[in-house]
């Protein structure tokens, strides 16, 4: 059962908050947040992306990086651009995303729920990109950036949020950079805070949706404090982390497309006859064509889209990870045609968040820089609990949640 616990935020004054959030620190690239936070002394950059103080070209691991990332985290304190708060206290964060809202909690979620499998995970995660935001919270001693959660929906839970959510709220701004809206209230009522407590001590499991490298790393420090510490008692504030808990009802993922530099020496006309083996090929002109269900993909090669239909016998509906669609393409289209054997690091293959639309994927072939693109049809919440809940893991860049959760609003530490 899921232990969560309350804790004192560490937020921008309310005159603040559009200065110093910002997007998560692995969505840009250092000169994205060099431009971004430009002017801004007060952007969020300058403590997650803190090699933006520095000249153009530093490297973003170098020790003095991380140094002044710690440098800036007590600068904002001291200035007052960072407050805390003085009560322990659960907090609401809504995001608005073309007309559809979608409410978090955010809490303090247990260390040891991570690392016993009550909090699980759908993705593996890489060591070097582990350690460096493992660096990052033990030189700042806290989780400056949250983790996106996902739990099963619990109608108790959804009256006590809609309760704080019809009052005044703290933040509510839209972000210039995303044009989404983010909204955030503060639950300080003792009767509230200890009645979500009791709730999510009945919820079997937590779902990590977005962040599996931010989670493995605050829930390692925790630990290495814990086996630092001969008084530790377990209570103490390093056995949580932040993270925003929303209602698996309310979450949408979005494709997470493939574009190829290569057919791996075939021509048009052999690819396409290579894929007719496996599947139903439809062409379907110069005008986008969107997946339209399961086991239906979309094709863009040489100025023409195709719907691809999977077969029969191609996949096998009983195996929750070979029933993927990206487990399909994977093994039929990019493995067994294009010659892709590791998703992780063949230079071959990038990746196209849905957000950003099929047009993206033509753009990036018809400019010569890709020779065909895939879009797949989206993960559902249903199949990424069922697969976590099985003990499997997703193949990589299987999902994509949008919006991303804003960084800034606040700030756990951990003493």
């Amino acid at each position: 059962m899921a232990v969560i616990k309350p804790f004192k935020g560490l937020r921008p004054p309310k005159d603040l908050v559009e200065q110093v959030a910002s997007r998560p620190y692995d969505v840009l690239n250092s000169e994205e947040a060099r431009q971004e936070a430009q002017g801004n002394e007060k952007s969020l950059y300058h403590i997650i992306k803190p090699e933006i103080d520095f000249p153009e070209g530093t490297d973003e691991h170098d020790p003095r990086v991380y140094e002044k990332a710690a440098e800036n985290f007590r600068m904002f304190q001291e200035n007052g651009w960072l407050v805390q708060d003085k009560k322990e206290c659960y907090y609401v964060y809504a995001q608005t995303m073309n007309g559809k809202t979608q409410y978090g909690l955010v809490v303090g979620a247990y260390v040891p729920d991570y690392l016993n499998g009550v909090i699980k995970k759908h993705e593996l995660t890489r060591r070097d990109k582990e350690e460096d935001r493992m660096k990052h919270v033990r030189v700042n001693n806290a989780n400056i950036e949250p983790v996106f959660f996902a739990y099963p929906e619990n109608k108790e839970i959804d009256a006590i949020v809609a309760k704080y959510t019809a009052e005044e709220p703290e933040y509510d701004f839209i972000a210039t950079s995303d044009g989404f809206g983010h909204t955030f209230w503060i639950i300080d009522n003792d009767e509230d805070i200890r009645r979500i407590t009791e709730i999510f001590a009945t919820i079997p499991s937590l779902y990590i949706a977005d962040g599996h490298h931010r989670s493995a790393a605050a829930a390692l420090v925790g630990a290495e404090k814990a086996k630092q510490n001969p008084n530790h008692r377990g209570d103490e504030e390093y056995n949580y982390f932040m993270a925003v808990c929303f209602p698996a009802n309310q979450l949408t993922i979005i494709d997470y497309n493939r574009v190829v530099k290569d057919l791996n020496g075939l021509t048009d006309e052999e690819f396409l006859a290579r894929l007719s083996e496996h599947f139903t090929v439809t062409d379907k002109g110069e005008t986008v064509y969107k997946p339209q269900r399961l086991h239906n993909f979309s094709l863009y090669l040489s100025g023409h889209w195709y719907s691809l239909e999977a077969k029969p016998g191609t996949y096998n509906d009983s195996d929750p990870i070979g029933v993927l669609d990206v487990t399909i393409s994977s093994n039929l289209i990019l493995d067994e045609i294009l010659g892709i054997k590791d998703l992780r690091s063949d230079k071959r293959i990038d990746f196209v968040g849905g957000i950003r639309g099929l047009q993206e994927l033509q753009r990036r072939v018809d400019s010569g820089e890709m020779r065909v693109a895939l879009a797949l049809y989206p993960v559902t919440m249903k199949q990424l609990m069922d697969i976590a809940d099985s003990g499997n893991i997703m193949p990589p860049k299987t999902t994509w949640f949008e919006p991303k959760l804003r960084s800034g609003l606040i700030i756990h530490k951990l003493d």
